[in-house]
């Protein structure tokens, strides 16, 4: 966890790695609750006897299961003290680059790309998401992330 005083003394590191979040396990109870909160009920993600004879071996999680996880890397990882409210504004792209089957240990680094000042007294950050799961080299998701964060 990476500790900041003040949205400035966040915003002062742009361009800059910030911090690595803790590691979360992606179980088939995560990978079934997203499947029925989305209705994306493929095989690939629930069926786990069909998925163990599937390209991956076992089930996988949903792309967007992985894409989800970035507020609670945040929560791991980055805290100011001085805020009151942040919002999620959007993301700019994000690309899926590998599998996570069930299992995976999963974790992000951030690193803060651009900090701009909006209205009230507030900044959009602009980060990079960089997911990887453990013992594979190449990240599981890529994302641009922003949010608005006020004090």
């Amino acid at each position: 966890m990476r500790n900041f005083e003040t949205l400035q003394e966040l915003a002062a590191l742009a361009g800059q790695p910030i911090s690595t979040s803790d590691w979360v396990t992606i179980t088939q109870e995560q990978i079934n609750q997203f499947a029925q909160a989305t209705g994306d009920h493929q095989w690939i993600h629930i069926d786990e006897e069909r998925a163990k004879a599937g390209p991956f071996g076992a089930p996988i999680a949903h792309g967007f299961l992985t894409l989800s996880m970035i507020p609670l890397f945040f929560a791991s990882a980055i805290h100011i003290v001085q805020t009151r409210m942040g919002v999620n504004y959007g993301l700019n792209r994000v690309r899926f680059t590998g599998p996570v089957p069930v299992g995976s240990r999963l974790r992000a680094s951030i690193k803060l790309l651009r900090a701009d000042p909006v209205e009230n007294g507030g900044f959009q950050f602009t980060w990079e998401v960089s997911t990887e799961r453990e013992g594979v080299a190449k990240p599981v998701c890529v994302a641009e992330s922003i949010s608005r964060l006020y004090p």
